[in-house]
């Protein structure tokens, strides 16, 4: 790695190839042309070990079979290249196979919640947040344990969230084991599935980008797809019941699953997100 090295000389070092084109997308990404026309996607990232986190996630994800990943081109302690995906119009029709092809992924397993993909490193992200990954044979102790309690201290420590706010949580934290549901074995899960790491391809397929991978409870990739929405959702989520059906109750189980994306969006973000968060919170209490 070459600390003043510019995402154009990063994708040549790192893909052997001569580069043609540079167009800045947004913060640390950059669309790269490679000669030959192939377009990469170069993400520059100085935080320890998130490059490696999110290329392990990607590699984790295609070895699946399931769901389409862009490739991984090149990487090192800094930078990550991927295949850039050209993008068309939603469409019911992709829609319904990548429900199915979801469904699929979560079915090839892990093997325990908490569970890094191979290669992966312990400390991970969800964006910008860190993210342990710790495996653990019991999902709702885990999901308390590793994925709620500890944004929840961080925005209480931060002023984010007063503690008689953060009681509410601790109480959906108390009551998992009776409100998580029928024990499920862990899936394969993306991590981060909002709309934004949703892409509609122009062939007609999905593509998935930028995963906080690692086992966990289907139902918390299908809550985060509702959490800020996602076009023909009804449509997404047909295919995946048709391939592999839900849990009786997975609906008003969805508030439980997105307090800890929530959580995570109030460390992040701030104040704005806290009521979404209590919100949720207390729908799961009400179940």
């Amino acid at each position: 790695m070459i600390e003043s090295e510019t995402p154009s000389a990063a994708a040549a070092r790192l893909t052997g190839r001569a580069v043609t084109g540079e167009r800045p997308l947004s913060g640390a990404v950059t669309e790269v042309t490679l000669d030959g026309g192939q377009l990469v996607i170069v993400k520059g990232d100085a935080a320890p070990d998130a490059v490696r986190a999110e290329a392990a996630g990607l590699r984790w994800l295609g070895g699946a079979g399931t769901v389409r990943v862009p490739a991984v081109r090149g990487l090192d302690e800094r930078w990550l290249i991927t295949d850039r995906m050209r993008t068309g119009p939603p469409s019911a029709r992709a829609a319904v196979m990548f429900g199915r092809d979801l469904a699929a992924l979560h079915a090839s397993g892990a093997p325990a919640f908490g569970a890094p993909p191979p290669d992966g490193p312990t400390e991970a992200y969800i964006g910008l947040a860190p993210m342990r990954n710790v495996p653990a044979a019991d999902w709702p102790n885990w999901y308390a344990g590793q994925r709620v309690l500890p944004y929840l201290r961080t925005a209480v420590d931060m002023g984010t969230l007063e503690q008689a706010e953060a009681a509410v949580v601790e109480r959906v934290c108390e009551r998992l084991p009776e409100l998580a549901g029928p024990a499920e074995p862990p899936a394969r899960l993306h991590g981060d599935l909002w709309n934004g790491n949703v892409l509609w391809g122009a062939d007609g397929h999905v593509r998935l980008i930028d995963p906080a991978a690692h086992g966990g409870h289907r139902e918390t990739d299908l809550a985060m797809l509702r959490l800020f929405g996602c076009p023909f959702l009804a449509e997404v989520l047909a295919g995946y019941r048709e391939a592999a059906p839900l849990a009786p109750g997975w609906t008003d189980r969805v508030g439980l699953h997105q307090l800890f994306p929530l959580l995570v969006h109030v460390v992040l973000f701030g104040r704005g997100y806290a009521e979404q968060a209590l919100s949720a919170a207390r729908a799961a209490l009400a179940v």
